[in-house]
């Protein structure tokens, strides 16, 4: 059976709600917004049943993985109420599989993205150390053909200055500067509608393993290989 695909309405009530962010609004075409998020949990379904043929993933669902359409807007200066997005994210299962899998589908913008967002004071600092030990694997895996093709570059915040405990001329300096871990691929939105899209973005998923099963043997072993988990 074919995969279910993005819709063209999909992205027309995102654009319709973006000229109408207000609830009034929003309640009036509550039905339409339904239909057209079971055809993106549909897709996600679809993307998750792909995912779980080359990782372990702990969502049960792709519906479970969409993130709400409403905004917390609690402590956001920008009070419209509603997403723009279609957005979800995967989380790798058992704890020797770290890092996660995100999607983000919206009219020109669209993406597909995996890595460690906010990582804790801990797993940065085990991250840091184990650049500072070897950085070449890590090395090898970003300047990979495969990670620059799809990926570009490693992604994240960085500190303009040096990590407390570690040394300015350290030779994974660069690296040690990252406080996020971050990978994107971007869609153009012909791609997101093509009726291939859910091959691509798993495509690129797998992509994204060699960088994720290395940060996540960092963040479960010790500098020598040993098991801390």
């Amino acid at each position: 059976m074919p995969h279910p695909t993005i819709l063209p309405s999909n992205f027309t009530f995102l654009k319709t709600l973006k000229q109408n962010n207000d609830r009034d609004w929003f309640n009036a075409h509550k039905d339409r917004y339904l239909k057209e998020l079971k055809n993106i949990a549909e897709f996600a379904d679809a993307l998750l049943f792909e995912m779980n043929k080359h990782d372990v993933i702990e969502t049960e669902s792709g519906k479970k993985s969409l993130h709400r359409i409403y905004r917390d807007v609690r402590f956001s200066k920008e009070k419209t109420p509603y997403n723009t997005h279609w957005g979800g994210s995967f989380s790798r299962a058992t704890k020797l599989r770290r890092g996660g899998y995100y999607f983000h589908l919206s009219p020109g913008n669209s993406f597909a993205a995996g890595g460690f967002w906010g990582p804790n004071s801990e797993d940065l600092k085990r991250i840091r150390d184990e650049f500072s030990y070897d950085p070449t694997t890590f090395r090898k895996i970003v300047k990979s053909k495969t990670f620059i093709k799809t990926f570009g570059t490693l992604k994240g915040e960085q500190l303009k200055t040096v990590p407390r405990g570690f040394d300015a001329n350290d030779p994974a300096i660069d690296l040690l500067r990252y406080k996020q871990f971050l990978v994107v691929k971007k869609f153009t939105d012909k791609e997101v509608m093509g009726k291939d899209f859910v091959k691509t973005i798993n495509k690129t998923f797998i992509d994204m393993r060699p960088f994720l099963d290395f940060m996540s043997e960092a963040l479960t072993t010790d500098v020598n290989g040993i098991s801390i988990v």
